[in-house]
């Protein structure tokens, strides 16, 4: 990368982070789209009373992860009583609500998943919402819309399987939209030949900047992937990271050039059902992936190539209990692998070089769906029977520090951190717990 360009990221950078606070939960992975927080002085229990600064009412189902800007949450729902798909703003301290928006209307149905799992992002200025029939509007702060549009009627049925869930990314003016999706559409309108992309807009207008197809050489279910792109910051150089379709790649933000990828190998017992879940982690200058269905583990790559990766880009290997769904977290220096599956299988590793320091098992009758969030030496995790779970982050041992029944299932959003709260979407309501 020439100097000029360098500079160039490194203030734009600085720009971003000039207009997000410090204690916000920007992005669905949060500040560092890792899963952790340098939050302090947070709660390690409470109960459905306890420690509950507030709680609200939902319109209707949602599985995205609030966002957090200052003083106000926004989130994404259904509407129970009508097919409104809207986007919500809520008052930090409070729980009052500032606004409500239908962004859309859709009765489509998707199994095991609904129209609002996509999580919103916001730069501190504006917020945008993304939903799983195709419609995205940014608003700003005060809730005035600033565009609108459908994706799908420029570049065809999104549909994937089990329902559209990618998050959008912000980064400088540009706002990312991954659709990785299988050639010939799963319900109406129906299509064939349907590519997979990576599309970025202009953050000001909704219109398109670039288009970037993704080949690859898989079939069927196994081009789904349900992941969320991700910045990586390769010495010099800014990536966006994207996993699906039995490939890990990495474009250019400019220009959406594809830099690099790396193919890992196809699960031979689910051959054309290789469809991804669990998105990217970042740490330690390592990107941290894990391929379908948790069969193959972890993978932590190390990436400093331009063209075609080999296994010899591995840095190491991690063949234990891996998820289906849940993203590894990245925090002081470790990373934490939750088998969402097998009864909470949750794995703590160096990440630099992948040796194993504990293991222990969540327990419960539930799969852990949801991503782990970390800070405050903590570990938080909740359960789809939204059973929430404290741990002690680091150390040599699995260690349990409280476990919390909040009796409001299914939950399959991430618990956020902000302004030294835990904001929690279960089916129906939205906490913010504090100390």
């Amino acid at each position: 990368m020439k100097k000029r360009q360098y500079f160039k990221v490194i203030i734009t950078i600085v720009l971003i982070c000039s207009t997000v606070h410090a204690g916000d939960w920007s992005h669905w992975r949060g500040p560092s789209m890792d899963g952790s927080s340098e939050e302090t002085n947070l709660p390690s229990s409470w109960s459905k009373t306890e420690n509950v600064a507030w709680v609200v009412d939902l319109p209707g189902l949602g599985s995205a992860t609030p966002i957090i800007s200052g003083d106000k949450v926004f989130i994404t729902s259904a509407d129970k009583s009508n097919d409104d798909l809207l986007a919500l703003c809520f008052d930090a301290k409070t729980g009052n609500q500032i606004w409500k928006k239908t962004v859309a209307e859709s009765d489509r149905q998707a199994p095991r998943n609904n129209l609002a799992t996509p999580s919103p992002v916001t730069d501190g200025k504006y917020v945008y919402f993304m939903f799983g029939s195709g419609d995205i509007a940014g608003f700003d702060l005060d809730g005035n819309l600033i565009w609108s549009r459908n994706i799908e009627n420029d570049y065809g049925n999104i549909s994937q399987k089990y329902g559209y869930s990618s998050s959008p990314l912000l980064f400088g003016n540009k706002l990312y939209v991954l659709v990785l999706r299988r050639d010939t559409s799963y319900r109406s309108p129906q299509g064939s030949n349907l590519e997979s992309f990576l599309l970025a807009l202009n953050a000001a207008t909704g219109k398109e900047i670039w288009k970037q197809t993704r080949p690859a050489e898989v079939k069927d279910e196994s081009l789904d992937s349900y992941t969320s792109p991700i910045l990586f910051q390769n010495g010099q150089r800014t990536e966006i990271l994207n996993i699906g379709a039995s490939l890990i790649t990495a474009n250019d933000p400019e220009t959406g050039n594809e830099l690099w990828r790396y193919k890992y190998p196809e699960n031979p017992r689910k051959k054309d059902m290789d469809r991804n879940i669990t998105s990217l982690t970042t740490g330690e200058g390592l990107i941290f992936a894990i391929p379908p269905r948790g069969a193959m583990g972890l993978l932590a790559i190390k990436s400093s190539k331009e063209g075609v990766l080999s296994d010899e880009d591995i840095a190491w290997k991690f063949e234990g209990p891996a998820p289906d769904c849940s993203t590894p977290l990245f925090y002081k220096g470790n990373v934490y692998v939750l088998a969402d599956r097998t009864r909470g299988v949750l794995t703590c590793l160096d990440a630099k070089t992948g040796k194993q320091k504990w293991q222990g098992e969540l327990g419960g009758g539930d799969p852990w769906w949801a991503s782990i969030s970390g800070a405050d030496d903590k570990l938080y995790c909740i359960s789809e029977s939204a059973e929430a779970v404290v741990l002690a982050a680091g150390g040599d041992e699995f260690k349990v520090i409280s476990r919390i029944e909040m009796q409001d299932d299914p939950v399959q959003g991430s618990i956020t951190i902000a302004d030294g709260c835990l904001f929690i979407h279960t089916a129906s309501k939205l906490y913010c717990i504090t100390k």
